[in-house]
C-alpha cells in the first residue's frame, strides 16, 4: 500500500454506527496497521434528514467545517463546495470526525461528505445513468422509483466531481463500495477518463442471497445444498432461481465483477458471488475477514459481571441460574432466534436431571429505541420486560412473533426461562428499576456463559463471538463467516469456547437440484430438531463446572480472540486486497 493513499469509502454509516458495517469501519479505521499503511480517509454518505443540531450532523466526535445551510465555513474548499451545490442542485456539508476504540483507546480519524440529493438537478445524474447502462448494463429506468436506489445513484456524479476537486496529488485513490450503497459511486470512477480511480468492492453480504435464504422455508438447509449441487453442475443462481434482475440490489451487486477487487467478509460470501453470476469466476476475490475485540481481563471481573446478570435474573423472575445465556442480535429472520430455543429445549431436560438451572437473555428489536417514561411505565402496568403487550411503546410485528415462541417455551420448559428485552442497551435508563445500577453494557459480554449465534444468514457475524475473549463459549453455525475465520485461527481443531453447528448436514447425495430446492419448512425443522440436540449435549459437556473450568475458558478464548482483531485482520487481508487494487493497470471500460 502507498502510505499517501486516499481511501474513499462509501457508505450510509458515516456519520455513526447502525450495523455491522460501522463496526467495520471504525475497526479500520482506528487499526494502527491501516492508519501506518494508508494516509486520507473519505468518508460519504447521502444525507438523510437535517434533524440534529448543525454542530453534530456529522454525528458524535465531529467537527462540521462547511455547511452552507447553517452558515458554517472554516474550510479551503468553500469554493469549490459552492460552486458544485450551484452545478448539481445540491447541499453539503463536510467535516471531521474522530472514530475511538473502546478497547484498546486507539484514536482514528477521517474526513466525512454528506450530500443533500434531494432537489438534485437530473441532467448530469441521468447522463451518467445513461454511461453506466452502456458500460455495466443497469437499467436505472427500473429503480427509479425506489428511493433506496436513487439516493445511492445521485450521490455518485457529485461524489465523483468533489474527490476530483479535493482530492489533487498524484497518490492512489481507492473507491472502496461499502455494499450496493457504495456500488453506483464505484461504477461512476470507473467510467472517469480523466483519473486512475481503483474501485474495491466490500462485500458485506450477497444481497439477493440474503432474500432467497430468508424468504425460502427451508432456509440455509435447503440453499447451501443446491448452491453445492448447482456448482458441481456449473449452474448459476439465475440458471436454479431464475432471473434476479428484476431486484435493484442484485442489479448492482451483479455489476460489481466491473471492480479492480472484491473483498469478501466470509468463505461464504465468496463463494456466493461466484455463484450469482458465471463473469464472477474470473473476478478477484479476496478473503478478508472482519475483526472481532480481544479483552484481556481478570476472572473476577467476569464473575463480577456474571453476578450481576445473576442478580437481574433473580429481580425479574425469583429464579438463580446457574448459567448465564446470551443473544445479543437484530430482530431479522436470518438470525435464527428461533434455534436458540430449539437448543435449549433439549437442554433443559439435561439440567432437570442435574439439579441445574439456566437463564436465556434475549436483547433485540427491530424498532427505535424506547424512552425512559415508557419503559418505567410498561414495567409499572405490566412487570416489562418478563411480559409484553402487543403495539408501541412494546411489540412490534416481528417481536410479537418471537414473543409468542418465549412464552410457549417458558410455559413448557422447567429449568431454563427465557427473558426478552427489546431494547437497545443495558443499563437501568434502558432496562428498568430492577436492573441495578451498577449494570453496564460490557456486562451481557462478560458476564454470559454462552452466547448464540445460529444464524440461517450471516456473511460474518462480529456479535457472535464478542464473548469469545471473555470466556464465554460461542454457539454459530457453519454458514456464519465468522465459522471459517476461526477454523483458520485454530488450524481447524476444535476448540471448546467455540461450537459450530451444522444445519446443512442432510444426506443429499441421491436428491436432485429440484428437489433439493423444494425442501419445505418440516424438512428443516426436523433437521434443526436432530442438530439442536446435539447442540445441547456439546454445550452441557463444556459449560464450566468449577473455577478451573471458568479460568480454562476466558484463558482459551482470549488467545483465540487476540489472533481475530482488527489489527490482524488489517494486515492479513484489508491491506493486501487494496494494495492489489492499486498495481492493478489502468482498465477503462471500453477495454472490457
Amino acid at each position: 500500500m502507498n502510505q499517501n493513499s486516499t481511501v474513499v469509502h462509501v457508505t450510509h454509516e458515516a456519520i455513526g454506527k447502525i450495523g455491522g458495517i460501522g463496526a467495520v469501519l471504525e475497526g479500520l479505521l482506528t487499526s494502527p496497521s491501516y492508519k501506518k499503511n494508508t494516509g486520507r480517509d473519505i468518508l460519504i454518505s447521502p444525507m438523510f434528514s437535517w434533524d440534529s443540531d448543525a454542530s453534530t450532523r456529522l454525528g458524535e466526535n465531529s467537527n462540521v467545517l462547511f455547511s452552507s445551510v447553517d452558515g458554517i465555513s472554516n474550510t479551503a474548499y468553500e469554493h469549490i463546495f459552492l460552486r458544485l451545490e450551484e452545478f448539481f442542485n445540491v447541499r453539503i456539508i463536510y467535516g471531521t470526525k474522530t472514530f475511538t476504540d473502546s478497547l484498546s483507546g486507539n484514536l482514528g480519524s477521517a474526513e466525512v461528505i454528506l450530500i443533500d440529493i434531494y432537489q438534485m438537478n437530473l441532467e448530469p445524474l441521468n447522463t451518467l445513468k445513461g454511461k453506466i447502462y452502456d458500460a455495466f448494463g443497469i437499467k436505472s429506468d427500473l429503480y427509479e422509483d425506489l428511493w433506496e436506489f436513487e439516493q445511492y445513484m445521485r450521490i455518485a456524479p457529485v461524489a465523483i466531481e468533489i474527490l476530483n476537486m479535493i482530492v489533487t496529488d498524484d497518490s492512489p485513490t481507492i473507491i472502496l463500495a461499502h455494499e450496493f450503497m457504495g456500488l453506483p459511486t464505484a461504477l461512476a470512477a470507473k467510467l472517469d477518463t480523466n483519473h486512475d480511480y481503483k474501485s474495491v468492492f466490500y462485500a458485506h453480504e450477497v444481497a439477493p442471497i440474503r432474500r432467497i435464504v430468508e424468504h425460502n422455508l427451508g432456509h440455509d438447509t435447503m440453499f447451501y445444498n443446491v448452491m453445492e449441487r448447482a456448482r458441481e453442475l456449473n449452474l448459476s443462481l439465475c440458471d436454479v432461481f431464475g432471473d434476479q434482475s428484476h431486484l435493484f440490489k442484485s442489479a448492482l451487486v451483479e455489476a460489481a465483477r466491473y471492480c479492480d477487487e472484491i473483498l469478501a467478509v466470509g468463505d461464504y460470501v465468496a463463494q456466493e458471488l461466484r455463484f450469482l453470476r458465471p463473469e464472477f469466476s474470473e473476478a478477484s476475490i479476496n478473503l478478508t475477514y472482519n475483526g472481532i475485540p480481544a479483552w484481556k481481563i481478570k476472572l473476577s471481573e467476569k464473575m463480577t459481571s456474571r453476578n450481576r446478570m445473576i442478580e437481574y435474573c433473580e429481580n425479574l423472575l425469583d429464579f438463580h441460574p446457574d448459567y448465564i445465556f446470551t443473544h445479543v442480535t437484530r430482530m431479522t429472520p436470518s438470525k435464527g432466534l428461533w434455534r436458540d430455543l430449539r437448543v435449549l429445549e433439549h437442554l433443559d431436560k439435561i439440567f432437570i436431571k442435574q439439579g441445574k438451572k439456566g437463564v436465556l437473555f434475549v436483547l433485540s428489536t427491530e424498532a427505535g429505541r424506547r424512552n425512559k417514561q415508557d419503559i418505567l411505565q410498561m414495567e409499572a402496568d405490566y412487570n416489562w420486560p418478563v411480559a409484553h403487550h402487543e403495539g408501541w411503546p412494546d411489540l412490534s410485528g416481528q417481536e410479537s412473533i418471537f414473543y409468542a415462541g418465549v412464552q410457549e417455551f417458558n410455559a413448557k420448559a422447567q429449568n431454563i426461562k427465557v427473558v426478552y428485552i427489546n431494547q437497545f442497551g443495558w443499563n437501568q435508563d434502558s432496562c428498568g428499576k430492577r436492573m441495578q445500577e451498577t449494570m453496564e453494557f460490557m456486562d451481557i459480554r462478560k458476564g454470559s456463559d454462552v452466547e448464540f449465534g445460529q444464524s440461517i444468514y450471516e456473511p460474518f457475524g462480529i456479535a457472535q463471538l464478542e464473548p469469545l475473549s471473555f470466556g464465554g463459549i460461542c454457539v454459530i453455525t457453519n454458514v456464519c463467516g465468522c465459522a471459517g475465520f476461526v477454523k483458520t485461527v485454530t488450524n481447524g481443531c476444535d476448540v471448546k469456547n467455540v461450537i459450530i453447528a451444522d444445519y446443512t448436514k442432510i444426506d443429499a447425495d441421491n436428491m436432485t437440484i429440484e428437489e433439493l430446492k423444494g425442501l419445505k419448512k418440516q424438512f428443516r425443522s426436523d433437521v434443526e430438531g436432530k442438530i439442536s440436540k446435539d447442540i445441547a449435549n456439546q454445550l452441557y459437556t463444556r459449560l464450566p463446572k468449577d473455577e478451573k473450568d471458568f479460568e480454562r475458558l476466558l484463558n482459551d478464548g482470549y488467545e483465540i480472540a487476540k489472533n481475530m482483531g482488527w489489527d490482524a485482520v488489517c494486515q492479513k487481508y484489508v491491506l493486501k486486497g487494496l494494495d492489489k487494487a492499486i498495481r492493478k493497470e489502468i482498465s477503462r471500460c471500453n477495454n472490457m
